[in-house]
């Protein structure tokens, strides 16, 4: 369980660059030739976890948890597996929002702009690390992404990203009545990602 000790704006915040260059490097914690962990320590924000490979499925969710190399959650274990079953051989977990926070509830009620612009430049970071093809994003944010105002906003910003690198957008398992792409928790590992048109899902929300 992970509860924000504070609001984003009051950290001395790492920037994405600089946490990238420490994440590249060896650590005593894990096998920084596996995994990928920006910022590579824990703290109360997270850009990016994932494994390293060639062809990496990039799943967005809200916001992080607690997960950390070698002790993925429940969530990040399904992440695995249905990007396994689909091809790909490893997969980065990003989010919507960096801030950590086991409860959706409990993220911090304004967007910290800074936070969110060093949070686009991981996004933008994840989507160059495949070696061949259009970088895959599989939405799967759920129903939480109406807990703040700000977070459809934050996904928008997203999109204008992925337009610059050519990404394409997928969805897993059945949407929710309001058009939300599944989650990833209770999804079976063969479940199959579906193109998913991102921009007509956010005209959809408004």
């Amino acid at each position: 369980m992970h509860i924000p000790s504070s609001d984003t704006a009051l950290l001395d915040l790492v920037r994405f660059d600089a946490a990238l260059e420490e994440a590249l490097a060896p650590s005593p914690d894990y096998d920084a030739t596996k995994w990928l962990y920006v910022p590579n320590r824990y703290g109360e924000y997270r850009y990016i976890l994932g494994t390293r490979g060639d062809r990496p499925l990039i799943c967005i969710g809200v916001n992080p948890s607690t997960a950390a190399p070698g002790e993925l959650d429940p969530t990040l274990r399904s992440v695995e597996r249905v990007a396994h079953h689909n091809g790909y051989d490893s997969f980065i977990m990003f989010n919507v929002y960096a801030q950590r926070a086991t409860r959706p509830e409990d993220m911090e009620r304004g967007c910290n702009a800074a936070l969110h612009a060093e949070n686009m430049r991981a996004f933008d970071y994840a989507l160059s690390l495949g070696k061949g093809g259009a970088p895959a994003v599989w939405a799967a944010w759920g129903a939480v992404i109406e807990k703040r105002d700000y977070l459809p906003r934050c996904v928008r910003d997203m999109i204008a990203v992925g337009e610059t690198r050519g990404a394409q957008w997928f969805s897993a398992g059945k949407r929710t009545k309001a058009g939300h792409p599944h989650h990833p928790l209770y999804l079976r590992k063969d479940s199959a990602l579906e193109p998913f048109d991102v921009a007509a899902y956010l005209d959809s929300l408004r």
